[in-house]
């Protein structure tokens, strides 16, 4: 809860609050697509909710709670060296603490290995992955004192497989989940969980120019044993299973939300 009873430890709620979300204090890195679904999924939970992103407008697009009531919104380029420390200080002070920590940060391009320079490179693993390690090891130490907390970090199916034309988006979604494997065994006995939700083929802002493109969206549907893309509002389940009192004995997992795209 808001004022530090919340229930992302012990007993799952019930009722209305099944999720046991209602009052948890979350925080959202990223408001498009699919960090912005989750803010509202948070906030439809009853949880008090506070995000960020580099685009204001984003942030004014975001939708009220049930109540009536806004996520608190930070503006901030968390790409840029200590803005996820900085970020995590804001949200704990505006909300009183924090239970839960959602990192949807992420940048794609998609070209051949040989064609990327050392910059190009480093900034695709530095939006996608340096962000998420800054902004999690900040509030990894908030909940470790707390002695609770949960972790959520957005993956993907290329951290696992081997998409061509992937080369540092996949590195960095494999470099993710390693990193959150390791935090999770580091922070368990401290009572915090770090998991990653891993998305197939997901229609949101990153993949629309991709998928427009001729022949793209048949393709990829071909992969998909599901027979179909998935949708931004489809991963918001997973993630708030992850982030509530369920999933207290769940820690270092990349779960796949893909349709079947792994099996095959």
């Amino acid at each position: 809860m808001a004022d530090g009873s919340a229930t992302t430890q012990g007993t799952p709620g019930t009722g209305a609050d099944w999720l046991g979300l209602r009052g948890a204090r979350v925080l959202v890195l990223g408001a498009g697509g699919i960090g912005a679904e989750c803010v509202g999924g948070y906030l439809g939970a009853g949880a008090v909710v506070t995000a960020v992103d580099r685009d204001p407008a984003r942030l004014d697009a975001l939708p009220p709670g049930p109540d009536g009531t806004p996520p608190h919104t930070i503006a901030a380029d968390l790409a840029e060296p200590g803005a996820g420390g900085d970020a995590v200080r804001q949200a704990v002070e505006a909300m009183g603490g924090l239970d839960v920590l959602l990192h949807c940060v992420g940048v794609n391009d998609r070209r051949p290995i040989l064609d990327f320079t050392e910059d190009e490179w480093d900034r695709v693993l530095r939006t996608n992955l340096s962000t998420a390690f800054g902004a999690a090891q900040a509030a990894g130490r908030h909940m470790v004192a707390a002695g609770r907390g949960r972790i959520v970090l957005l993956s993907s199916v290329s951290g696992l497989l081997a998409h061509q034309r992937h080369g540092p988006y996949a590195a960095s979604k494999g470099g993710m989940n390693q990193m959150m494997r390791v935090m999770a065994a580091e922070w368990a006995r401290h009572g915090v969980t770090v998991n990653a939700v891993a998305p197939g083929y997901v229609e949101t802002p990153l993949t629309a120019a991709h998928l427009a493109r001729p022949g793209v969206r048949d393709e990829l549907v071909r992969l998909v044993p599901a027979g179909r893309l998935g949708t931004a509002g489809e991963i918001v389940g997973p993630i708030l299973f992850l982030s509530s009192p369920h999933a207290a004995f769940v820690t270092g997992h990349v779960m796949y939300v893909d349709g079947g795209r792994t099996l095959v």
